[in-house]
């Protein structure tokens, strides 16, 4: 049975289906704004049959969440009426060869670049690939893709297409200092959830995914189906109804003695056993010896 014959015939749905019309209500729509900022992205239009290809780009190093996030969030869509999944999920790589993510799981991508179905939304999570051969398929696919969509630092990749310059994105709040250096081309919006460009969006780090893969099945088919497929997954999460609300992430960390952080990333680090530098009479400790290689060669971009 495929998961969403599943979820049509689970006493979650059922139980949604019975509830009075007012408490339905209230779910659909809770933090509805006519005004908020979700509403000036425009809608996406569904295919009248079929699914809507979502093609996932992979490699190692790539995050388990920023993929698997909002990978669920799609598998969970149940659209009404519909005799079709809402989203047909698929990765895609390089080469098919085993990719190893995060946390030492290993997938097997469904595609290399030169098989892939072109997709209509592309997810980009955090991830160590970055040759030519993906930033041209990136390039490529996005010209007839409905939304090409970052999360967490894979935010880097889609700005070393290009795409992104002269627009607006976020990335995971560690890596806001790295990001606008690199992109001063950019406009860095720290303390967003998520951001949305036209056809381009960025996510936060990590769990944000899940709340912009939710505002795209809204772009789609409607806050209805997004609050639903919320509902169904059990999350409770807002984000997916406030991009702006990662304020808790607008404003930088400062290090002290007693917690210092990374002057590179501001990641909290142990004095006791991290990498650390001495410059102008002042000690600096560092998450790993990259970043610590980082801040020797130009110390002074990384002093506030």
């Amino acid at each position: 049975m495929k998961r969403r014959e599943l979820l049509q015939r689970s006493a979650a749905f059922g139980l949604f289906a019975a509830m009075p019309y007012p408490a339905a209500a209230k779910l659909r729509v809770i933090g509805a704004d006519p005004n908020d900022s979700t509403a000036k992205a425009s809608p996406l239009k569904p295919p009248v049959q079929g699914s809507v290809p979502v093609a996932f780009l992979v490699s190692d190093g790539a995050v388990v969440i920023d993929f698997c996030g909002p990978w669920e969030v799609f598998q969970d869509v149940y659209v009404p009426g519909r005799n079709d999944d809402a989203f047909h999920l698929y990765t895609v790589a390089e080469t098919t060869k085993p990719v190893q993510t995060s946390g030492g799981m290993q997938i097997i991508p469904n595609h290399d670049f030169s098989t892939a179905p072109a997709p209509k939304v592309i997810v980009i999570p955090a991830q160590s690939g970055k040759g030519q051969a993906t930033l041209d398929w990136i390039r490529k696919s996005a010209k007839s893709a409905d939304l090409t969509m970052s999360v967490c630092t894979g935010a880097f990749l889609l700005a070393q297409t290009g795409l992104l310059a002269g627009r607006a994105a976020t990335t995971h709040h560690a890596s806001f200092k790295n990001f606008a250096r690199q992109f001063d081309n950019i406009q860095l919006k720290r303390g967003a959830r998520f951001v949305e460009e036209g056809n381009l969006a960025t996510a936060g780090g990590l769990s944000s995914g899940i709340d912009l893969a939710l505002r795209v099945v809204e772009r789609y088919y409607g806050r209805e189906v997004a609050a639903q497929t919320a509902y169904q997954m059990e999350y409770q999460g807002q984000g997916w109804l406030n991009p702006d609300s990662n304020k808790v992430y607008a404003k930088g960390r400062h290090s002290t003695d007693e917690h210092p952080l990374c002057p590179v990333c501001e990641m909290e680090v142990d004095p006791k056993t991290a990498p650390k530098s001495l410059y102008q009479a002042s000690t600096y400790y560092f998450c790993s010896d990259d970043h610590k290689t980082q801040f020797d060669a130009a110390p002074t971009k990384f002093i506030d």
